[in-house]
């Protein structure tokens, strides 16, 4: 167990919410997913969605705040309030594109300090427990799980000091041959949101997270299952490589969307 520092206490997993970003169009995918947006496209006859939400209540997590916009009412219809999961699910709905930045910005009224926040198109196999108290024990304002790769060329690559801490964020296509990539799972300190500006397209990946570096911005290292299903040929694969975690829980798509929905026109 990490020793604490004083001055930021612990935070239990049960106080932590989710933001999943899942508003994106998906254009990559438009060849073999015309019908729905990414974040639900199906493995094993589930949404892909659901794998993560089933991960988020594995962690401990019940509240979880969705991120959409494109086709928005296909995600919001499915999984409605959240009763038949068992979890409680919010919506921040985009009415424009708004990036990642932008999409978090619009939900920050909903959001835990510090909030959960995942990439709703990759499957990855992290903990809360490691990621909370990496976040505590060195004062952090955002823990960052990443992922060895044996090609970081697509993804970008993250290079870390001895004790953890990010140094660089490298843009995709900058440096092929293996590597630490995001994996898109971050532990984010509120305040970090607080400074996001309002009601602007920003990305957390290329204008955020490379000015936070003078900030105490760490990595955690995953070992686990980390797939991307952003393309065709990683959609395909997931098929096979995520069939498994299909759980029993509820694939009703009639749960009522009665929860409410935070948008930037409502």
């Amino acid at each position: 167990m990490m020793k604490k520092l004083e001055g930021k206490p612990d935070v239990p997993s049960s106080a932590v919410r989710a933001f999943v970003l899942c508003g994106g169009p998906g254009t990559r995918l438009r060849p073999v997913l015309a019908d729905r947006p990414k974040s639900m496209a199906l493995i094993a006859g589930t949404p892909f969605l659901q794998l993560l939400l089933d991960r988020l209540r594995s962690q401990g997590i019940g509240d979880v705040i969705l991120g959409t916009g494109y086709m928005a009412e296909k995600i919001e219809s499915y999984f409605g309030s959240g009763n038949k999961l068992p979890m409680r699910i919010r919506y921040s709905r985009e009415h424009e594109p708004l990036g990642t930045g932008g999409a978090l910005k619009l939900a920050e009224p909903l959001i835990s300090d510090p909030v959960l926040v995942l990439n709703g198109d990759s499957y990855v196999e992290w903990s809360l427990v490691p990621m909370l108290e990496l976040f505590t024990a060195k004062d952090a304002d955002m823990v960052i799980v990443v992922e060895a790769v044996a090609d970081a060329t697509r993804y970008g690559s993250v290079a870390l000091d001895q004790d953890g801490r990010v140094t660089q964020f490298l843009e995709k296509g900058i440096r092929a041959g293996p590597g630490l990539i995001n994996a898109g799972v971050y532990l984010v300190g509120k305040q970090i949101v607080r400074d996001l500006p309002a009601g602007t397209a920003i990305s957390l990946e290329r204008d955020v997270f490379p000015r936070l570096l003078n900030r105490g911005v760490y990595g955690l290292a995953c070992t686990g299952l980390f797939i991307d299903i952003g393309i065709p040929d990683d959609f395909k694969r997931a098929q096979a490589l995520l069939a498994s975690r299909v759980g029993t829980t509820s694939r009703d798509p009639s749960a009522s969307a009665s929860s409410g929905v935070l948008g930037n026109s409502i």
